[in-house]
């Protein structure tokens, strides 16, 4: 039976460094649930704080509404994948497989069912006789998911568990994984460093820096809405402009180009904005800039257009939308799509946009 993961107040330290800084969570039932950020940012430490390996030195963990803080890892009704995936080498497919099965004292009559529809959802039933040596690295990654949720846990934890793939590799053993989470129900936490990962692989994110959480959303909202400028950056490419804005509500940009964007609050002075490379487009007038270099990608064309102060934007073109490609070296006048920007106050950084 899947479990609600609920995480109050956690913190943890390692001498005088506080890596976790008073996070909170509430995963829900089922959820695809991912941990995302830089190295260092407390992810991984929160993960094996869940999974009773690390202490925890402040806060509550509830599996349901159970109190798991001083439950021992082995007790805590989970499955786990690891970056390295951490299968016994001396053991076949389906003896990897059947070993936490093994380890629950389920009667040995359930066991080679459960491995072979195991094996199957995985699709590596053909292997089950073979080494990890004989297998490659999707292959041995498919064990280490078949031999973590074949034990039915309440919680399904993966740490880092494609970055040893190449990248195709990684982008199929990704719509696996989603596909196998959606199928079994189980609560999932996934810890990732990679950004398109989250986004395509999630219900929800909580993106981190520092041991804080910046956001918790959907990938749409981390997005379309980024709540601070690092979260703005850290998720897919964002071009960042300094601003002002007026007593109005009217957004000026270096006294070339003024727009209304609709505003949560307001708001009166010095302002950062930040738009995607998609929300900002070529017009008959707005911030003059110069195309110095494009990039042809099928669906899109990316420009980078110098401004007359120096600073360099991305902007996507779609091919559905034009017929020509701007050539290098040309005049041009950028504009924003005011509904779809973000718009943050200088110096707390908080959104002010809707």
């Amino acid at each position: 039976m899947s479990n609600e993961v609920i995480i109050k107040d956690a913190v943890k330290k390692y001498g005088d460094f506080i890596a976790l800084k008073g996070v909170s969570l509430d995963i829900r039932e089922g959820e695809f649930f991912t941990l995302l950020g830089p190295s260092g940012c407390g992810k991984t430490t929160l993960l094996r704080m869940i999974a009773g390996f690390n202490s925890i030195e402040g806060g509550e963990f509830y599996f349901g509404d159970k109190l798991i803080n001083a439950v021992p890892a082995h007790k805590r009704d989970i499955g786990m994948v690891f970056q390295n995936y951490a299968i016994f080498p001396h053991l076949t497919v389906e003896e990897n497989v059947a070993y936490g099965l093994k380890a629950r004292k389920v009667p040995k009559a359930e066991i080679a069912p459960r491995v072979k529809e195991a094996l199957e959802l995985v699709q590596i039933a053909h292997l089950a006789k073979r080494k990890p040596n004989e297998l490659s690295g999707g292959q041995q990654q498919r064990v280490a998911l078949a031999r973590a949720f074949v034990i039915e846990p309440s919680v399904l934890l993966m740490d880092e568990p494609l970055s040893n793939l190449d990248a195709k590799l990684r982008v199929q053993m990704r719509t696996v994984i989603k596909k196998l989470q959606r199928k079994l129900g189980i609560t999932t936490i996934y810890v990732t460093h990679d950004q398109e990962e989250a986004l395509a692989i999630s219900d929800r994110i909580a993106v981190m820096k520092d041991g804080v959480i910046m956001q918790i959303g959907s990938p749409t909202e981390i997005y379309a809405k980024p709540q601070n400028p690092f979260v703005a950056g850290f998720i897919g490419v964002s071009n960042f402009l300094d601003c002002t804005v007026k007593k109005d509500g009217v957004v000026d940009i270096d006294g070339q180009l003024e727009i209304r964007p609709p505003l949560a609050k307001a708001y009166e002075g010095p302002a950062k904005l930040s738009a995607r490379p998609e929300q900002l487009f070529f017009s008959e007038s707005g911030l003059p800039g110069e195309i110095m270099f494009s990039t042809f990608l099928g669906d899109f064309i990316e420009y980078e257009v110098r401004l007359a102060d120096g600073q360099n934007l991305i902007v996507n073109e779609y091919t559905k939308d034009t017929s020509e490609v701007h050539a290098d070296g040309e005049k041009v006048f950028l504009n924003f799509d005011p509904n779809r920007i973000s718009i943050y106050e200088a110096e707390s950084e908080e959104v002010i946009t809707c």
